[in-house]
């Protein structure tokens, strides 16, 4: 077993890579800096993909092409869109939607891809059950004292912070949180066979006062999630 691990921001992944991580060293391409060494017994390469689903889609291929990884696991903060959900909780994903994929001008349901998966397309990039189970686990035994909720997340390459962006997307996809980089980590994942699950913390609540709390709890959010992930990824291999 060998995971590989995204993250959009330094602070999502700096905690995993000065804290957690066994480095043996380190790789460069596409301007992307691939972390090499272990988290506990396991192989892991950690990486750093930056903001958007290009940027994430290009560093999920380079890991699967170019370090052999088996499993993807990708890590970070969203907002949430559940009234349930609060700061600094955990959203563990079931399945994986683009909010923003729209072919709807030619019968398509908002969010499928067309011609991909089946006649009248993919909509839905399903994570997979092993990893799920291994989070919930790790969650109990690591993150103590937070909530945490699996369901589906939205991507897509827009900062929610509007009621009624917020509205659209509920509406329509029923998903849990909403970010931009892990449907298309999933989508690689997807066409390449390879395991993967997303794990958020939640940086606030996509409305009109995400920005100030963005910046307010990103931090600690990050901070959760990467405890989570070097807990989870170290007892995949006991």
């Amino acid at each position: 077993m060998k995971i590989g691990i995204i993250g959009a921001m330094d602070l999502e992944i700096e905690k995993l890579t000065k804290e957690e991580m066994k480095s043996e060293k380190t790789v460069t391409k596409a301007g992307m800096v691939f972390h090499v060494g272990r988290l506990g017994n396991t192989e892991a390469v950690i990486v750093k993909s930056g903001v958007g689903k290009v940027n994430a889609a290009i560093c999920a291929q380079i890991l699967i092409d170019c370090f052999d990884i088996t499993h993807l696991i990708n890590t970070g903060i969203a907002g949430s869109l559940c009234s349930d959900i609060n700061v600094g909780d955990i959203v563990i994903s079931t399945d994986a939607v683009y909010h923003d994929m729209d072919v709807t001008a030619f019968g398509y349901e908002p969010g499928v891809i067309p011609q991909m998966g089946t006649p009248n397309g993919l909509k839905s990039f399903p994570a997979d059950p092993l990893l799920r189970r291994a989070a919930v686990d790790s969650i109990r035994e690591a993150v103590s004292g937070i909530s945490f909720f699996e369901g589906r997340i939205v991507s897509g390459d827009q900062f929610i912070s509007s009621a009624e962006q917020k509205d659209r997307i509920v509406k329509t996809f029923h998903p849990l949180c909403t970010e931009m980089e892990g449907t298309a980590i999933a989508h690689a994942a997807y066409l390449n066979s390879i395991p993967f699950v997303i794990l958020r913390a939640i940086s606030d609540k996509a409305d009109e006062e995400a920005t100030v709390t963005y910046e307010e709890f990103e931090h600690q959010a990050a901070e959760n999630c990467a405890k989570l992930v070097a807990h989870m990824v170290g007892a995949l291999s006991a």
